[in-house]
């Protein structure tokens, strides 16, 4: 299984649309505390539609309290727009661990020093700051799809 990675997210609708593709894909979605809405917001309820109910949710109190239970290891990535490492050139595994911030802020940077090799970007122009985080994690997740298609059972 393949993990997806929320770490302060701060946008209920975004949450809604990616716990939608991560259903449609079958990967866990974890969601790192805090956040500013409840995970029952008939926000995430709109974009989720009738997905959210087979999600693969799993909700952590703080960011200390994840990597506790998930050590960061060669096999967790973490995406920004602080590196020039593209994810099309990083090759994905089942278990692999992707990890996206907070609409505003992005990850934070003490978290992406414990493993700088493991930063990448999804390629853009320069001149624009960034995607929208669902659409980012869209395209990630469907690049790990295309890389490892065999291992989603239900791709068969």
């Amino acid at each position: 299984m393949f993990n997806i990675v929320l770490v302060s997210p701060k946008i209920p609708q975004n949450t809604g649309s990616i716990g939608r593709t991560c259903v449609a894909l079958g990967i866990r979605l974890h969601i790192v505390k805090p956040i500013p809405y409840e995970l029952d917001d008939t926000k995430i309820k709109r974009a989720g539609l009738d997905y959210w109910p087979h999600l693969d949710l799993v909700v952590w109190e703080s960011l200390d309290e994840f990597l506790a239970q998930n050590p960061i290891t060669d096999r967790h990535f973490f995406l920004t727009t602080k590196t020039d490492s593209s994810y099309l050139d990083t090759s994905f595994l089942p278990g692999d661990f992707l990890y996206f911030g907070s609409e505003d802020a992005g990850l934070p940077l003490p978290l992406m020093e414990k493993r700088e090799e493991g930063m990448i970007t999804i390629d853009m122009r320069e001149e624009f700051r960034s995607l929208n985080l669902a659409t980012a994690v869209s395209i990630v997740s469907y690049e790990v799809f295309r890389q490892n298609k065999e291992a989603f059972s239900w791709a068969k």
